[in-house]
């Protein structure tokens, strides 16, 4: 069963552009080959790390979305933890993400707005008078 993942991964700061490339494609390679499809792959650039990972404060952010089972994502998993210039890496399961906001869009989408209907005119309370004999006493 194809579900939908990310896969953000964190590489060393020193390597280098061409060397980048050739990892994220080995990646895509792993999961074209297993059965799974890539959706699109981001290099977000070096960034600073929120806390020191194996003495690196910088890395270089890739984030990988793909269609994949379980089994392959394992292997991916497996390839991206003995991948030396890999640091860090995550996998989301995106697809339960995305029901839960779905679910979530329509719940909202039953319920009726109240601040698009037009407000009921209310009656302007006009200011009472102050009675005459008052009026006449301050004079």
């Amino acid at each position: 069963m194809q579900r939908f993942y990310e896969v953000m991964f964190i590489v060393r700061p020193g390597v280098q552009d061409e060397d980048l490339d050739k990892l994220i494609a080995s990646f895509e390679a792993t999961v074209t080959n297993g059965g799974g499809a890539v959706r699109s792959t981001e290099k977000l650039g070096r960034r600073k790390l929120a806390y020191l990972v194996r003495k690196f404060s910088e890395g270089n952010y890739v984030l990988l979305t793909i269609d994949a089972d379980g089994a392959l994502v394992s292997e991916l998993e497996r390839r991206l933890r003995v991948t030396e210039q890999v640091i860090k890496f995550i996998t989301v399961r995106m697809d339960e993400e995305q029901k839960r906001l779905d679910k979530i869009k329509a719940i909202r989408a039953t319920r009726r707005k109240v601040s698009s209907e037009p407000a009921a005119a209310a009656p302007l309370a006009e200011a009472p008078e102050a009675p005459a004999e008052h009026a006449q006493a301050s004079a």
